[in-house]
């Protein structure tokens, strides 16, 4: 009966658990893998990888001009990540104290721009603030300006880009986070005389942590990689590390350096997830 009855679990587990791990297995753990390996390779005469083991990728990426480009990307990527704390942990508290009917409108009117390919948003963004776009001409007709002011195809336009396509990931989290808050510590706070900003350094902050932390994460971890914002924002003058990748694997058909900044970015992500699991638990990433 044991030996049957190990059978059946055994089976049901394979059935419950087998296509997941199967999933993972073919689409996660062998593309990472080769990802990997052919980061050790060397680049074939006319593209693709010679199997001949070398360091000289990774000897590479931390040249001046991709080191550079490697901490241009890092700065990026908090920058966004803190503008959309800012601007989201007072939009997610609004979001949590209004009746639930209106909240979930409100989160509805939120997430529908989103519907939309980002490419397409970010290419609507791109003819409202070029030189000849709505906001200079605008701008001119009032008076406020002689000429067009130059807001595409800067550092400060894809900063931009990044913090639209990236704002819901952050207020989410923090929504959930702030609906959780215990209202009676709130109060006893209130009732012993400490003031508004007290009460929040001491009582709300240290409750919502957690979901700034997953939400910096979910918008520091994608920024990274974000080549197409830098694209479409930046016109190609504007070079991050999701851009290097892209044209190591795409333009220069050079793989194994492709696969080598791939590895970097990995290693940073694993980097970020441990540094958060000091201080908060994987669970509120999901």
């Amino acid at each position: 009966m044991n030996k049957k009855s190990n059978r059946s679990t055994l089976r049901l587990i394979l059935v419950m658990v087998g296509p997941t791990a199967l999933w993972l297995l073919l689409f996660l753990l062998v593309p990472l893998v080769y990802v990997i390996y052919i980061s050790f390779m060397t680049k074939g005469l006319y593209g693709g990888v010679q199997s001949i083991f070398t360091l000289e990728n990774y000897k590479n990426i931390f040249s001046a001009l991709y080191f550079k480009v490697t901490g241009k990307s890092l700065v990026m990527a908090f920058e966004t990540a803190m503008i959309c704390l800012l601007i989201s942990y007072p939009f997610a508290w609004i979001l949590s104290k209004v009746p639930k009917k209106a909240s979930g409108l409100l989160m509805l009117l939120l997430m529908l721009p989103f519907w939309v390919n980002g490419l397409i948003r970010l290419n609507g963004w791109s003819n409202i603030l070029r030189d000849s776009g709505f906001v200079n001409r605008m701008l001119i007709q009032l008076g406020i300006i002689d000429k067009p002011l130059t807001m595409m195809y800067t550092n400060g336009a894809v900063l931009f880009g990044m913090v639209y396509c990236f704002f819901p990931f952050m207020v989410l989290p923090l929504h959930t986070s702030i609906s959780k808050l215990d209202k009676t510590l709130i109060e006893a706070s209130m009732d012993l005389g400490a003031g508004p900003v007290k009460t929040f350094t001491r009582v709300v902050l240290p409750q919502t942590l957690p979901g700034i932390f997953a939400g910096t994460i979910q918008v520091f971890i994608p920024s990274l990689g974000a080549f197409f914002v830098s694209d479409v924002m930046g016109g190609g003058s504007s070079s991050y590390l999701g851009n290097l990748i892209q044209s190591q694997f795409l333009v220069a058909r050079n793989w194994p350096l492709g696969a080598a900044f791939s590895v970097l970015l990995i290693i940073f992500t694993l980097v970020v997830l441990k540094l958060y699991t000091k201080v908060g638990s994987l669970d509120d990433l999901a």
